[in-house]
């Protein structure tokens, strides 16, 4: 007969084959997702460990503060799950310094202090959740869930507005919105301009002749003598040039124009 063992901290049992089986064993070609545990006790680390490996997720486990940074800046995980209270480097520190690097990993803080500003102070030193102990282990899980999901989100959200985005230096070009700015002050745009911008935008410092920025931006031929483009230039710099930014859209002689940086 197996017997059952006690989570240290939530009182929930497991077996041990429970604990050797992993409901995620038949879905191996999703990217397994990975948890850094930080907690200074060694029996409530391996007791996590055992519990969020069971779920299906990687986990590593850091003693301190000083040994999670080490670990999520050589192997950045999804989610870290942080002790408050620990000798050395506390959590709280540790969330201020892990956000100090850029790093928008999620946090979930772990803490036997419950009041509201023991939560106001965890969430402000960068946690995106806070969980007072004792705490049961489905409530962990499904706070764990409703994390990785955010935070899927966002990635995605994040990937999707890159596709839809153009940029060179601080010019900026939603193309779905169909907004411009250039370092953050917005530039109001034309039809035309706007398209101009774009194939601009689309061809970085590469030399345009005129003949193909006509073709492509009023979609049939003009006399290469048209100053047509030469005009809508001029009010393309004009406008993103309005704040004394530097000039992006040079002047190649007898040839085009040209999207580059003033010292390039």
């Amino acid at each position: 007969m197996t017997t059952p063992r006690t989570h240290p901290r939530t009182g929930t049992e497991q077996t041990e084959e429970q604990e050797a089986m992993s409901p995620q064993e038949g879905d191996r070609e999703q990217r397994q997702q990975r948890i850094l545990v930080v907690d200074d006790e060694p029996a409530v680390r391996e007791a996590l460990r055992r519990s969020l490996v069971f779920e299906g997720y990687g986990v590593e486990v850091a003693a301190d503060g000083h040994e999670a940074l080490q670990k999520a800046a050589a192997t950045p995980p999804d989610l870290v799950v942080l002790d408050i209270q620990m000798p050395g480097m506390d959590g709280l520190t540790a969330a201020r310094r892990l956000r100090a690097t850029g790093s928008t990993v999620p946090v979930l803080m772990l803490t036997a202090r419950d009041t509201v500003g023991d939560r106001v102070t965890g969430l402000d030193a960068g946690a995106d959740d806070y969980l007072v102990k004792p705490f049961e282990l489905d409530e962990l899980f499904a706070r764990i869930r409703a994390l990785l999901r955010r935070s899927s989100y966002a990635v995605a959200q994040q990937a999707a507005d890159d596709e839809e985005t153009l940029a060179f230096g601080d010019l900026r070009m939603n193309l779905a919105t169909r907004e411009v700015t250039r370092g953050g002050r917005a530039v109001e745009l034309t039809r035309t301009e706007f398209t101009l911008l774009e194939m601009f935008l689309a061809h970085p410092r590469q030399v345009l002749t005129r003949e193909q920025i006509l073709k492509t931006v009023w979609g049939f031929d003009f006399e290469p003598s048209s100053n047509s483009l030469d005009v809508y230039v001029m009010y393309l710099r004009r406008k993103t040039e309005a704040g004394g930014e530097p000039r992006l859209v040079h002047t190649v002689r007898g040839v085009g124009y040209v999207l580059r940086g003033g010292g390039e």
